[in-house]
C-alpha cells in the first residue's frame, strides 16, 4: 500500500444518493483497479479504513462484507482482509464448469494452437459492444481432460488492453490469473451462453470426434472490476463423456 492517504471521494456529486456503504465499496474497488493494493495484498484494518474515509467502522465492515461476497476480497480469520487472487483453486470452482463424467472437477490443461493479431470479426465486435475498427488477439487452443482433447477454444482479447501479447509464443493454462498478474485486469464477472450444436469438420479434426456428433457451445464474455469487456471466448465442448456443472449455494 502506498504511503499517501486516500482521496476522500465519498461525497462527490452524482453518488450521494447511494448508500454510504455502497460508496465505500465502489471506492475500495477503484483503489484496487488503480493498484493501490495488488492481488494477494492485505488491506488496512477496519479502524484505519474508517478513519481515512471518514465513515464508521460499521459502514466499512458492511462494505468489506459485500466485496467479500463478490469475491473481490477474501478474509482470513484472525489475519486480515486481502485482495482476491485468481489462483488455480479459485479458477477451478468459478470459471471451469466442464466436468468429466464420474470424476471430480479438475483444471484442464491447454495446448496453444495459434496466437495472432487480427481485425475483429463482426460477431466478436458485437460481443464487445463496440462499433468500428478494432484489433484483437485471436487465441486458438485445445483443452485436455482425462488425457484427451475435450474443448476447442477461440479466445478474443482487445489489443488495447493486451498489447504486450505481441510476439508471445506460450500462454499459461490458467489465463485469468495471467490477466490479473501481467495486465492488472481482474475478471470479476462472466456471462455464459450455452447451446447444443453439432461438430463441424474442424471440431472433428481437433477433438477426435465425428462430424455431426453432439457438442456444447459456450460463449463467454468476461468483464473486469471496472466493467470493461476484456475477453470473448467461444468453447466447443465434447458432450459424450463430459457435462456442464453449475452449483449454487
Amino acid at each position: 500500500m502506498k504511503n499517501n492517504r486516500f482521496d476522500n471521494k465519498l461525497s462527490q456529486t452524482g453518488v450521494v444518493f447511494q448508500p454510504l456503504y455502497t460508496q465505500v465499496e465502489n471506492h475500495v474497488k477503484q483503489l484496487i483497479v488503480e493498484q493501490r493494493w495488488k492481488p494477494g495484498e492485505m488491506l488496512p484494518n477496519e479502524f484505519q479504513l474508517a478513519e481515512e474515509l471518514g465513515v464508521s467502522q460499521g459502514t466499512v465492515r458492511k462494505a468489506l462484507n459485500g466485496l467479500t461476497s463478490a469475491k473481490i476480497l477474501s478474509r482470513r480469520q484472525g489475519v486480515g482482509t486481502f485482495v482476491s487472487e485468481h489462483t488455480n483453486q479459485d479458477s477451478l470452482y468459478r470459471y471451469y464448469p466442464i466436468i468429466c463424467d464420474g470424476k471430480a472437477p479438475e483444471l484442464p490443461k491447454a495446448e496453444l494452437l495459434s496466437l495472432e493479431l487480427i481485425k475483429v470479426p463482426k460477431n466478436v465486435l458485437a460481443a464487445f459492444g463496440t462499433e468500428g475498427n478494432m484489433k484483437v488477439f485471436e487465441v486458438l487452443r485445445r483443452r485436455i481432460l482425462n488425457n484427451e482433447f475435450c474443448i476447442f477454444e477461440k479466445i478474443y482479447l482487445p489489443h488495447t488492453y493486451f498489447k504486450a501479447l505481441e510476439g508471445t509464443q506460450e500462454l499459461p493454462h490458467t489465463l485469468y490469473h495471467f490477466y490479473q498478474t501481467q495486465f492488472n485486469l481482474t475478471v470479476q464477472a462472466t456471462t455464459d451462453r450455452i447451446k447444443a450444436d453439432i461438430a463441424t469438420a474442424e471440431d472433428a479434426r481437433l477433438l477426435g470426434v465425428k462430424k455431426g456428433d453432439a457438442l456444447l457451445e459456450v460463449q463467454r464474455i468476461a468483464h473486469s472490476l471496472d466493467g470493461k469487456a476484456i475477453e470473448f471466448r467461444i468453447s466447443r465442448c465434447r458432450s459424450d463423456n463430459y457435462h456442464y456443472l453449475v452449483e449454487s449455494t
